[in-house]
């Protein structure tokens, strides 16, 4: 059976195509900078109606042609799994969290500047070491394999990530570093780095965006140094796991571990926040952490979650080579800080390179209150698409993917609004 999609998307001009039969509506703007109307939750509804009509295209996103797909000085086999864009791959290397005075750089910054101050070593130097230059590009067994991600966990799914091949990728979580650094010997540090997923198009969605991850591993003599007949406590038993422990884990040392944990989270937000921040702790499920836990804050009256972390699979540590001692991790999005403490209404805007957007936040200090003011009032245009699916197995993301390809950043969201399927 034939199968017809409706989306609407806005835009600078219609990104109309045919292929079989869609209909989408795509936003645009005639600046690549978002109008004043635009949140972080979405975008405004009173947008007006621009014109529709229908047209055949031969557009797609472009993929690599040669039968190797070359990045960062190497070159990967093609196979059935490769699927990142000539789009994709144009952003690789630029680093935004690297680059002095942007929105991210700033948060970066911050947040290492509090690790350094807040932990100190014992030859007085920062416990915490920051990683911030690592390849995009790993291993699918980096990414998913050493965090126990289940074979068929549909975040492996060839729909939500970028492949290079099937045994390389890009990099869906800074997570996908974890198993390495503990690995070599280190027991505190933060990678900070892009990673890149395959999603829709809106105000705060976009195929690339910024982690940084935290990971810190405690001996039994360093969990239990301060507390009365710690020397009695133990890290491991042979016990059961339940909703709150592992079945390697002492119940005194999750509820220690726990504690600091979210001690040091709490002291984080609250340095970038500032004082009287309302936090809630949720429970959650992560593949690599047991117990897991969402932190959500009261950001002017709305509750936003912010950060996943949670106590780290002992399986974990044990195969990286720190059988002896116990750790937690957390892991948190770059732009969604930003666009928190800055005002920030639009994630593609991180991308843009007008000295008006940037200036802004070259302050003389890192804690300096930055609040973003619009460049652009230019009202968005509105364009429906309608157009036949292919036969072959299709994907959402295939198509934002072409979106993106055409229309760049000036196509601010792509929304689904019906789809028919022909009864023969």
């Amino acid at each position: 059976m034939d199968r017809v999609l409706a989306a609407r998307s806005q835009s600078l001009r219609g990104i109309l195509m045919a292929a079989s039969w869609n209909f989408m509506r795509v936003v645009h703007y005639s600046k690549t900078v978002v109008s004043q109307g635009a949140q972080i939750r979405g975008i405004t509804s009173d947008f007006g109606h621009a014109w529709s009509r229908t047209i055949t295209s031969s557009f797609v996103a472009k993929t690599p042609t040669s039968n190797t797909v070359e990045l960062l000085g190497k070159a990967y086999p093609r196979d059935d799994y490769s699927n990142v864009t000539e789009k994709i791959l144009s952003k690789v290397g630029k680093n935004l969290h690297n680059q002095r005075y942007h929105p991210l750089w700033l948060i970066k910054e911050r947040i290492k500047d509090h690790f350094y101050k807040q932990y100190i070593g014992r030859f007085g130097t920062p416990l915490f070491s920051v990683y911030d230059d690592l390849s995009p590009v790993v291993t699918v067994e980096q990414n998913f394999d050493r965090l126990l991600i289940p074979k068929e966990h549909p975040s492996r799914r060839k729909g939500e990530n970028y492949y290079m091949n099937h045994t390389h990728m890009l990099r869906a979580h800074t997570s996908a570093h974890q198993w390495d650094l503990i690995h070599s010997g280190l027991d505190a540090f933060l990678v900070v780095g892009d990673v890149y997923r395959r999603d829709t198009i809106d105000s705060s969605h976009y195929p690339i965006f910024h982690q940084i991850e935290g990971v810190r591993l405690f001996s039994s003599h360093e969990l239990f140094s301060n507390i009365k007949d710690g020397e009695n406590l133990q890290l491991f038993e042979q016990g059961h796991r339940t909703a709150h422990k592992q079945e390697t884990h002492t119940m005194e040392a999750v509820q220690l571990m726990e504690f600091n944990l979210k001690q040091a989270l709490t002291k984080l937000v609250t340095h970038l926040f500032g004082d009287g921040l309302e936090i809630r702790w949720v429970d959650c499920y992560f593949p690599f952490t047991h117990p897991s836990f969402e932190m959500e804050i009261n950001f002017q009256g709305e509750w936003m979650e912010v950060l996943g972390c949670g106590v780290m699979e002992q399986r974990l540590v044990n195969s990286a080579g720190a059988e002896e001692k116990i750790g937690w991790a957390f892991g948190l999005g770059l732009e969604r800080l930003a666009m928190i403490l800055y005002d920030i209404p639009d994630i593609r805007l991180f991308w843009s390179e007008d000295e008006r957007f940037l200036k802004q936040f070259s302050v003389p200090h890192i804690d300096q209150k930055v609040h973003f003011q619009p460049l652009s009032k230019y009202p968005p245009l509105i364009n429906d698409i309608s157009f036949w699916l292919p036969s072959e197995k299709y994907s959402a993301n295939d198509f934002y993917d072409l979106v993106r390809t055409i229309g760049g950043d000036l196509v601010e969201k792509v929304a689904l609004i019906d789809e028919f399927t022909h009864p023969k």
